[in-house]
């Protein structure tokens, strides 16, 4: 249909830059975009030697980005434009997310992360490209916004999907576009994997269990109400005690349903991320002057 795998490829290696390794970069060794884990799946499946993805040839990068990502998201088959837009997602937060984005700025009834022939067809006849696109990238924002990382790579993210929104409309116009943006130097090539999305450090269950008794906490503390119960009113130390302990037990009910409702909220923020049905608010990016 369209050759635009190379120059999709050229921009995206821009982003990516050189070898890097972060502490946190979920995506660990890298090198020019290529994860140590993926490489060594490569070369196994070809029956060669594992080895430092340092030692990339450019033969193999070509094929791991067009088999690993390119065809898994039907880059041929696309828009001109939004083929690179889907493309650098799945480069930067796997070929399922980067559908999952696609699919929901189409507003498909299944959200499925698998493009296929539905997508396709849907992609070939949505009316304004650059919308699409936009709203691709928007929810791409959306979810990147949510990770545990994004203090730590959020800047050059945010200057991905800037470049990413204008080569991207340029292309869906017929225009070449500029150059890409050397992300990889604000952290833009680091991994934004779905699995990092923030989570409360305990489940709304928990917090419910806490206002029932089902803390240690709280079984305590009703266990000493019970026991002093009978004495209320005997001495006024007795009394005052089992007044603070009626207080905390009203403190930790209130904090148990607090926190439920608070960790729920939080998982149902994650559940949008990982649906893609979070957005993120990109005209504010792109208004952005930067520092």
């Amino acid at each position: 249909m369209k050759v635009s795998f190379t120059k999709a490829l050229d921009r995206v290696l821009v982003y990516e830059g050189g070898y890097s390794n972060h502490p946190r970069d979920p995506g660990g060794p890298t090198n020019k975009g290529v994860i140590q884990r993926v490489y060594d799946g490569w070369r196994k499946s070809r029956g060669e030697a594992p080895r430092s993805v340092k030692h990339i040839t450019a033969a193999e990068l070509r094929a791991i980005y067009k088999r690993q990502y390119w065809d898994k998201v039907q880059g041929d088959r696309l828009p001109a434009g939004v083929d690179f837009v889907v493309f650098d997602g799945a480069v930067n937060s796997g070929p399922s997310q980067a559908t999952k984005w696609l699919q929901r700025a189409l507003r498909m009834s299944r959200v499925d992360g698998d493009l296929g022939e539905a997508t396709v067809a849907a992609a070939l006849s949505a009316p304004d490209h650059d919308v699409l696109i936009a709203d691709i990238l928007r929810r791409r924002l959306g979810m990147l916004q949510g990770l545990t990382t994004w203090p730590d790579f959020g800047k050059g993210w945010s200057s991905r999907l800037k470049s990413c929104r204008v080569i991207g409309q340029a292309w869906a116009a017929g225009s070449v576009g500029p150059q890409p943006a050397a992300v990889c130097e604000e952290g833009g090539n680091a991994k934004g994997l779905v699995a990092d999305v923030a989570l409360p450090p305990v489940s709304e269950e928990s917090g419910v269990k806490a206002t029932v008794g089902g803390s240690s906490v709280a079984a305590t503390v009703q266990t000493a109400q019970t026991q002093l119960e009978p004495l209320v009113g005997t001495s006024n130390t007795v009394s005052t005690i089992y007044a603070a302990l009626t207080i905390a037990a009203i403190v930790i009910a209130v904090g148990g349903v607090g926190y439920a409702l608070w960790a729920s909220r939080r998982r149902k923020r994650a559940e949008r991320a990982w649906s893609g049905e979070a957005e993120g608010d990109l005209d504010a990016l792109m208004n952005e002057v930067p520092a």
